[in-house]
């Protein structure tokens, strides 16, 4: 792998992670035809390019992130109860991602096939929210109106996103709109339950594959994806505040099914 490889990965990683893409399927079916990588070391690399992005986070969302040193904070415990709802499903199948990883890209389908499911669930959800909108119920729930209910749900689907090919912004954004939750608010959340999730599939893999690969290049990735998952990140963020609820759910799905169909896989 070479420098140019290594921040065009990074730039990968930094704007699919906040699509409801799977960044990780993406990366590493890169390195898998183009970069002729194997599978266990492509997949250990896609979980360590998640490393920028997560610094992309802590650094955009430090003020929330020093809030929740108060043990009194809501934040705190809505992303405490994610985490733990997360674990409950990612460990299980990471341990299956381990024991199938040959199998899972041996033609990419199952990427394109779960991208295109997310965008038809993003679309069904836009569409419910602008029914409701017409019957007279538009009110979105604030911070203080989450209950540990929603972000059990919303951790429980972040932990699918171990396995390639399963989106976890889309999973998790979808969870929290669906449950009535401001779209800000809910991109919000999913960036900030990412980083416990992100520190914990990069303990838990070990990060095997990142021995290869030149301390140079690892900078490298860390760097270029932190920049273009920040810019991605804040440009969604505009995006959710200047657009009505149900119309952000279609356009986020259309554009996540145009991204499944074969010609851009």
């Amino acid at each position: 792998m070479n420098p140019i490889q290594s921040a065009l990965l990074g730039m990968l990683q930094g704007i699919t992670e906040w699509l409801p893409i799977s960044s990780q399927g993406q990366t590493a079916l890169v390195m898998l035809n183009f970069m002729q990588i194997d599978a266990e070391h492509a997949i250990s690399v896609a979980v360590f390019l998640h490393t920028g992005t997560m610094l992309a986070v802590l650094i955009r969302f430090r003020k929330d992130f020093v809030s929740m040193l108060n043990r009194e904070s809501k934040l705190l415990r809505h992303i405490v109860v994610a985490t733990v709802s997360t674990a409950i499903t990612a460990v299980p199948l990471l341990f299956l991602l381990l024991f199938s990883i040959e199998n899972l890209f041996e033609k990419g389908a199952i990427t394109t096939l779960l991208t295109g499911a997310i965008g038809i669930m993003l679309i069904l959800t836009g569409l419910i929210l602008g029914v409701q909108k017409r019957a007279g119920n538009s009110g979105y729930r604030s911070l203080d109106e989450i209950t540990t209910r929603d972000m059990v749900f919303a951790g429980l689907a972040q932990g699918f996103s171990i396995l390639p090919g399963i989106s976890r912004s889309g999973t998790t954004i979808t969870i929290l709109l669906m449950s009535g939750i401001r779209q800000e608010l809910a991109l919000k959340l999913s960036f900030l339950m990412s980083v416990p999730a992100v520190f914990g599939a990069i303990v838990l893999f070990e990060v095997r594959g990142i021995s290869a690969i030149a301390t140079s290049d690892a900078a490298i990735m860390v760097l270029s994806s932190f920049i273009a998952g920040y810019i991605t990140m804040d440009i969604l963020l505009r995006f959710a505040r200047s657009v009505n609820f149900s119309i952000f759910c279609i356009s986020l799905g259309g554009f996540t099914l145009l991204l499944s169909l074969p010609v851009f896989v």
